[in-house]
């Protein structure tokens, strides 16, 4: 059975850091592209950075461009997301899938049918 789990949210004043980690027993992220999403109350999800294969190529949405940076080790079958500068704006869920970049947009893609818990980020004074 496949279990994908994030980690690593929490609250934060704005302006700190924090990373989140993305790991999956019974599935080889290395098959794929790696992303991260984020959901905010009331909003529509988010794709906010994807990474090749490789790890060679990166990709972010403007609006955590310079701030946030994504990375994966194969070894360890994870996908990080270090997050710096954080703003209130970027308080969601952020969940890590499989990724496809169409037209600079980060989209999750449709074959990849796997979805963690997800973990909290709040930035609040």
């Amino acid at each position: 059975q496949v279990q994908v789990v994030e980690s690593g949210g929490g609250l934060v004043q704005p302006g700190g850091s924090l990373r989140l980690s993305c790991t999956a027993s019974g599935l080889a992220f290395d098959d794929y592209p790696m992303g991260w999403f984020r959901q905010a109350p009331g909003k529509e999800l988010e794709g906010v950075s994807c990474i090749s294969r490789s790890g060679d190529t990166t990709w972010y949405a403007d609006s955590v461009k310079g701030r946030f940076t994504i990375s994966r080790d194969k070894n360890k079958n994870t996908v990080s997301l270090q997050m710096n500068s954080l703003k209130p704006e970027d308080t969601a869920i952020y969940n890590c899938a499989a990724c496809v970049v169409v037209a600079g947009l980060i989209a999750k893609r449709s074959d990849f049918h796997y979805w963690g818990q997800g973990t909290q980020v709040t930035v609040s004074s």
